[in-house]
């Protein structure tokens, strides 16, 4: 399906990120309590709105009175607190996304049961495949209402844990469900060091299931905060008690691979977008991009409501780029920024990262233009000077390995020739190896794969205009296999 034509009809497509704003209209006096009219709006246009009544609110609102309730100077009193009550709630950048908020003012879109459902798609295919087992459900660990979580192990492998997901497709899918079924397979054969392996992938008409390795250090957010990973992500990070920015030596480690890995994305063609601190794994010093499928399948990103009020922004690089900055900001001083442009950076030990964000989030960045991801890579290696040495000998060991791995699947691909098939059957979720593997972006998918930033004014770009002379990337390290889908 293309950027131009529409869904199915009987499905709602709804971007989840497009913040709900209320507004009391007005109130009235219904016999023993008081009504308020509350008028909703999602988004920008104000055709796009409606009406929700409310009252018997039990949540912490302006003072009560026993006596003189009814009076109409109290009344207009308790409707201006409410409304600031309200604003502090759809301006708040976690609790607006939650699924409290959104069935509050907005029933309608958001009454059904998203856990009834993942947990209906995930008992059908554990029935197709008896070597997984689900351990416990995830609730509520990530922020996206149409996204559930599930630990699960293979019985094969009893001590390794993993992470299932279960999504519905986003409002921005634009490939055909053959092609799309296509592309994550190739997801599921990307290798290289600073990208979240994923294992296995399945996509029907209307949603996605998804099992990658499971990290009990957590992502980068959970590092910041100093929380557990498992916890429901209001308790992590609405308030977070012990959040602190990270040390300089780590800030320059982790923030060189985030770009590396984004470098090499781009270099392949594929569109990310989707890059802040809870998508990031850090494992044993080395950090890993997640869900670098989601723009696949459609889902928008977090921080859509902030860069496409930036006219600057209309490339997929920009969207990263910016995407780098608000992350660097969080590494730095242990939460995000409150707004986009930022003009005053809070005092800051290390005056070197304070420049390179005010390159990107600054007035003057939003307006005039922001770094190239290559200009960033080139920027943070001069001021490392190329890393420290246990940062070299690193790189040392893992190009070994990679060049170990090429060697060996050379060898291994010489001895078996003509014996092996390839999966005919998106239902064989054995996790393969994530080593020595290397994906194929074929022509026929290449002239296919664009993605539709909504808000932006009507930008269509190439995900995978993928030549051959982008098939060596960063010396092997980052490799396209020559086999094409059918």
């Amino acid at each position: 399906m293309s950027f131009r034509e529409k869904p199915a009809p009987g499905r709602l497509l709804l971007d989840d990120t497009v913040p709900l704003t209320a507004v009391i209209e007005a109130s009235q006096n219904l016999q023993s309590h008081t009504e308020y009219i509350i008028r909703v709006q999602r988004g920008v246009s104000s055709d796009n709105s409606w009406q929700v009544n409310v009252c018997g609110i039990s949540l912490p609102l302006p003072p009560k009175k026993l006596i003189g309730n009814m009076d109409r100077e109290f009344i207009a009193e308790r409707q201006r607190g409410l409304q600031t009550y309200l604003d502090s709630i759809t301006q708040h950048p976690l609790l607006c996304s939650s699924l409290t908020v959104k069935k509050f003012l907005d029933p309608n879109n958001y009454s059904a049961n998203y856990t009834e459902i993942a947990l209906q798609q995930v008992s059908m295919f554990f029935r197709s495949d008896l070597k997984w087992e689900v351990l416990e459900p995830l609730r509520d660990i990530g922020w996206r209402i149409r996204k559930k979580y599930f630990l699960i192990k293979n019985k094969e492998q009893p001590k390794e844990r993993y992470l299932l997901s279960w999504m519905d497709l986003g409002p921005d899918k634009f490939l055909s469900d053959k092609d799309l079924q296509s592309a994550m397979k190739l997801f599921t054969s990307l290798s290289t060091p600073y990208l979240c392996p994923l294992l296995f992938s399945s996509t029907s008409e209307s949603s996605a299931l998804l099992i990658r390795p499971f990290s009990e250090r957590g992502s980068l957010r959970d590092h910041i905060c100093k929380v557990k990973p498992r916890e429901s992500y209001l308790k992590k990070y609405c308030n977070p008690k012990k959040s602190q920015g990270l040390e300089l030596p780590h800030i320059k480690l982790y923030g060189r691979q985030i770009l590396e890995a984004l470098k090499l994305l781009q270099d392949g063609g594929v569109f990310y977008g989707h890059l802040h601190t809870s998508n990031v794994i850090v494992d044993e010093g080395v950090c890993r991009l997640m869900d670098v499928e989601n723009g696949m399948l459609g889902v928008p990103s977090a921080l859509r409501p902030a860069f496409t009020q930036l006219r600057k922004i209309n490339t997929t690089e920009s969207i990263d780029v910016f995407c780098f900055g608000h992350l660097l900001y969080e590494m730095t001083y242990g939460r995000p920024p409150d707004s986009v442009p930022v003009d005053q950076f809070p005092d800051a030990p290390y005056t070197a990262v304070v420049s390179v964000l005010q390159s990107i989030l600054s007035t003057e960045a939003c307006k005039s233009g922001m770094p190239t991801l290559s200009q960033l890579i080139q920027l943070t290696r001069a001021q490392s000077h190329h890393g420290s040495e246990e940062e070299r000998k690193r790189r040392k060991i893992l190009a070994r390995k990679v060049s170990r791995n090429k060697i060996h699947n050379k060898l291994t691909s010489t001895t078996t020739a003509g014996n092996i098939s390839p999966p005919t059957c998106p239902s064989s979720p054995t996790p393969p190896s994530t080593t020595g593997k290397s994906i194929c972006l074929s022509s026929h998918l290449s002239d296919k794969l664009y993605v539709h930033l909504s808000l932006l004014p009507l930008v269509c770009l190439s995900l995978c205009q993928v030549k051959p002379a982008l098939c060596q990337i960063s010396n092997s390290i980052f490799t396209f296999e020559s086999a094409c889908i059918m």
